[in-house]
Parts: structure tokens; C-alpha cells; sequence
């Protein structure tokens, strides 16, 4: 992972990584926006290790602005490709990869809590394991204008990264060594995305 090349640059070299370092963490969260298979909460989790154990001031900050920005982007191009998809005669590409990936009990949960919630929903999508892809699905099945799923599709990103930053900065806190870090957060965020889903195929 390009991201994990800063644990053992040397600080005369941290303006060379940054200057490599945060572009690639902006690709790599906006093709996992658009292509959800990427672990992005882990890439931003390792970056934000990455950071903290940085002298570089501000290397944090950069952090959250890059994820956030990437996130918020990436919701942005996909939604705006599903309601292309929804209004062409032959449907989307994109489309078809958000319906393949969101079940239709919890599409039904998402239509039912943008009923009674509106784009306040958008927030805790983001923040749930899987919960983005039924939310966004059901807001363009209600046929949600772009810029109202924009407006609420920000603070979404925002507490996104947030989340995974703070994750992250625990993981740094808790080792001496960054590696040691970016390897607990990442295993903490696979753990995150993937116990609720193996909990819900048990108790079903």
C-alpha cells in the first residue's frame, strides 16, 4: 500500500512523501467511492497513523480535507451516474453495481428511514458498515435532486473521515512504532465493516 511507504521515511524526505502521499490517498478514496470493493476506512485509518507520527505540521489536517474531499467526490460521480442510469432506457452500468450490492431488506430499512428522516440519513449511511449503497440507492429511487443529496451528503463525508481519522490517531497513540499502528487500525476497521454483517447471517 502506497500510503504505508511514509512509516519508515526518514523526515528529510516527509515533504517528497507528502508531496506523493496524499494525492494517492485522494485516488484511492474516490475509486473506492466508486468502485466499492477498496477498504477505504482502513486507507484513511493508516494514513492518519501515518500523520501522527509525523513532525510535519498540519499533516492531520491534510489528511481529513484529502478524505473527506475524495469521499464527498466519489458519492458525487456515482450518484450522479445512477440517475443517469435510472433515466436511460437500458439503466447503468453503475447502477446495476449499486443494486447488486445492497440487499433488498436493507434497501427496504434505507426507503423507510429517508421517509421519516430525510438526507439526515445520509449521515449515519456513511458511518455503517455497508449502509452507504442501500441509503444512496434509495435516495435515487425517490428521485432525490443531485444538489439536495449533495447538501446532505457532505456532513456524511465529513464525520466519515473524522471517524476513521480518530481511529486512526488511536492506533498511533497506542504503539511506538507507526507500522505497528497502521496494522491495528486496519485491522480494527476490517473488524468495524465486517462483524455486522457476519452477526446478521447468524442471527438469520
Amino acid at each position: 500500500m502506497i500510503v504505508l511507504a511514509a512509516v519508515s521515511t526518514p523526515v528529510p524526505y516527509a515533504s517528497t512523501q507528502q508531496a506523493l502521499g496524499y494525492p494517492t490517498l485522494f485516488l484511492l478514496v474516490l475509486i473506492g467511492a466508486l468502485v466499492p470493493v477498496v477498504p477505504t476506512g482502513a486507507l484513511v485509518s493508516s494514513a492518519a497513523v501515518v500523520a501522527f507520527h509525523q513532525t510535519a505540521p498540519l499533516s492531520l489536517l491534510m489528511v481529513f480535507v484529502v478524505a473527506s474531499v475524495a469521499a464527498f467526490l466519489g458519492d458525487i460521480a456515482l450518484y450522479w451516474l445512477g440517475r443517469r442510469g435510472m433515466g436511460s432506457k437500458n439503466g447503468s452500468r453503475w447502477l446495476e453495481a449499486i443494486r447488486r450490492r445492497a440487499p433488498e431488506d436493507r434497501l427496504a430499512q434505507a426507503q423507510a428511514k429517508l421517509d421519516d428522516h430525510g438526507v439526515t440519513v445520509l449521515v449515519l449511511s456513511r458511518l455503517m458498515p455497508a449502509g452507504r449503497l442501500p441509503v444512496m440507492l434509495a435516495c435515487l429511487l425517490s428521485k432525490m435532486p443531485l444538489r439536495r443529496f449533495a447538501r446532505g451528503n457532505l456532513p456524511a463525508c465529513l464525520a466519515w473521515a473524522v471517524t476513521y481519522q480518530l481511529i486512526g490517531i488511536l492506533g498511533g497513540s497506542l504503539f511506538k512504532e507507526p507500522w505497528e499502528g497502521v496494522l491495528a487500525a486496519v485491522v480494527l476497521t476490517l473488524l468495524i465493516s465486517v462483524v455486522p454483517s457476519v452477526w446478521r447471517r447468524v442471527v438469520r
